[in-house]
C-alpha cells in the first residue's frame, strides 16, 4: 500500500533548508531565495511501495509542528546558533506533539553546507551526539554538491514514520495549496525577472 504523510522542514535562516527541499524535488541546486512559505507534494518509491509526501518548507510556526508527520531540521555546520535553535526545536516539537509515546516522534537532524568544511563550526560529532541523546537520526550533507545525501535524508526519515507506526491520515484542506512543483517555479523566475 502507499503512504500519505506530512513533512516539516525547519531551521533557521540561511540554512539551505529551501535548497535540501529543491534538490529532493528537481535534483538541482538553487542558491538561498528567502524564506518563502511553500508546499509541494512529491512521490517516490520506497521497496516497492509508493511513499506521498506534503513538504512544508517555511520559517517556523506552531501551525506546522501540529500538521506534520515527520521533521526535518536543518542547520548549517558554518553556523553555531542555528545548530542550537535544532536543539530547541526538538524540545518544542516534543512537547506540542501529543503521542502516546513523544520519543516516537520521527525526526532527522541535517547538518547543511558539509562542502564549506574550511568555514565549519560545529563538529560532525556534536551533531552525532545531539541525534544520539534525542533518538533522532543524523545526517550531514551537502545540498549544494550532492543529491543522493539529501534522498537518504528523506528515506530515513520515512523509514522512521514506519517505525513510528502513526496513522497517517490524508491532510484536509490543503488540497487547494499543494501546487504544482513547476508553477511553483514558474512564478519565482518570474519574480525574479
Amino acid at each position: 500500500g502507499s503512504m500519505d504523510a506530512n513533512v516539516a522542514v525547519l531551521g533557521t535562516e540561511s540554512v539551505g533548508k529551501s535548497a535540501l527541499t529543491v534538490r529532493l524535488l528537481t535534483r538541482r541546486f538553487i542558491g538561498e531565495y528567502g524564506d518563502i512559505e511553500s508546499i509541494y507534494s512529491h512521490s517516490f518509491m520506497v521497496n516497492g511501495r509508493e511513499i506521498s509526501l506534503n513538504i512544508w518548507d517555511s520559517p517556523y510556526s506552531e501551525k506546522k509542528v501540529q500538521w506534520a508527520d515527520g521533521y526535518v531540521l536543518v542547520y548549517s555546520i558554518c553556523d553555531r546558533a542555528s545548530f542550537n535553535s535544532v536543539s530547541r526545536l526538538i524540545q518544542t516539537i516534543r512537547s506540542k506533539k501529543d503521542y502516546m509515546n513523544a520519543a516516537k516522534v520521527p525526526i532527522v537532524i541535517v547538518g547543511n553546507k558539509r562542502d564549506l568544511h574550511h568555514r565549519r563550526t560545529v563538529l560532525s560529532e556534536e551533531g552525532r551526539l545531539l541525534a544520539l541523546n534525542t533518538d533522532c537520526h543524523f545526517y550531514e550533507v551537502s545540498a549544494a554538491e550532492n543529491y543522493h545525501s539529501v534522498l537518504m535524508v528523506f528515506h530515513g526519515l520515512v523509514d522512521r514514520m514506519k517505525d513510528a507506526k502513526l496513522t497517517m491520515k490524508r491532510p484536509l484542506g490543503f488540497k487547494g495549496i499543494v501546487k504544482s512543483m513547476s508553477a511553483v517555479f514558474a512564478r519565482r523566475r518570474t519574480d525574479s525577472l
